[in-house]
């Protein structure tokens, strides 16, 4: 008979050293993995039910060790870490990759008119827009009014942005101008990010001490969150929108794509899509999930509550968001 699973596994924190950058790679490999969003609502409900039943101390009869970590990145792939509840597909992080490859190849192969790109970079916004939100730090619920604003404001910036790099790129060459649509992608995200967590940066998010007990919200906390992720963003749509222009200008040039034009598209998406498969968990990976900061960097108000609560607490620690 096999020995039964230990309950002692530390299944609030990942699988690898998050203190190391390879330790947060090798995470969010398994987070961000497109193959994931294919699982059905069984699968999910399956991982769900497994990990509230550990954290309870319950592990069901036959459970390895394996599996139980695989239904911790299931879980954790499709439920929100802050609040529980499950999260809108095309906003995981494992859509990533299918979406962006989709979007930003569009992106990069209908960039020369100025309906395309007001087009695609309102649809690459209003994705952002979803998985932004998403992904938001804490547990505070935004209204439909605050949302409706929130996205608006966001999307708006993020086009006129677009248009007036545009502007500027037709006076450049030919294989300068490819790369518009990476320039208006990171000053996008910018705008995009903030404006779509804007009631974190308003109000603050939750902070912790190093076991998990709440001390109070922080706006300051927020605003590094907010810039880790924006890092992120911008590192994550640096070689997707930036090597293929390059291979693609080349390309342009061969025998082959001139006689098949029509594969443009098709080629350009496989190339986004191959560099996102590595891009996409490498840059999340920059920055670990857990996040911390030292209680001086807080707001007055909350530092003298620490002190008064807690003491012995000289960090505190948050989720960034994705």
């Amino acid at each position: 008979m096999s020995e039964e699973l230990s309950l002692n596994i530390n299944i609030k924190e990942p699988r690898w050293d998050q203190s190391t950058f390879m330790g947060r790679a090798k995470h969010f490999f398994m987070v961000t993995d497109p193959r994931n969003v294919l699982l059905s609502s069984e699968t999910l409900e399956e991982a769900r039910v497994t990990m509230e039943n550990y954290r309870s101390g319950i592990a069901k009869p036959g459970l390895t060790e394996d599996e139980l970590w695989r239904a911790k990145y299931i879980y954790d792939s499709a439920f929100h870490p802050d609040t529980g509840e499950k999260m809108f597909v095309i906003g995981r992080m494992s859509a990533q990759v299918p979406m962006n490859m989709s979007i930003t190849g569009s992106m990069l192969t209908f960039y020369r008119t100025t309906p395309a790109v007001v087009f695609w970079q309102w649809v690459n916004q209003s994705f952002n827009a979803v998985v932004n939100y998403t992904n938001r730090s804490g547990d505070a619920p935004m209204t439909v009014n605050q949302l409706g604003v929130a996205y608006v404001s966001a999307t708006t910036g993020a086009v006129v942005t677009a248009l007036g790099l545009k502007s500027l790129a037709s006076r450049l060459p030919p294989i300068a101008s490819r790369f518009v649509p990476f320039a208006a992608v990171a000053a996008a995200n910018c705008i995009n990010i903030p404006f779509m967590r804007q009631r974190e940066l308003k109000y603050g998010i939750p902070v912790m001490d190093e076991n998990g007990n709440r001390l109070g919200e922080s706006a300051n906390a927020a605003k590094q969150a907010i810039v880790q992720v924006v890092v992120s963003r911008i590192g994550m749509a640096v070689p997707a929108m930036a090597i293929p222009p390059v291979i693609m200008n080349s390309l342009e040039k061969k025998a082959f794509l001139k006689r098949f034009p029509i594969l443009n598209a098709p080629v350009q998406v496989g190339l986004v899509g191959l560099c996102l498969v590595f891009a996409t968990p490498l840059c999340c990976a920059l920055f670990p999930q857990k996040s911390s900061m030292s209680v001086s960097g807080l707001e007055e108000n909350l530092q003298e509550s620490i002190r008064q609560n807690s003491p012995n607490t000289t960090t505190v620690y948050f989720n960034k968001g994705l």
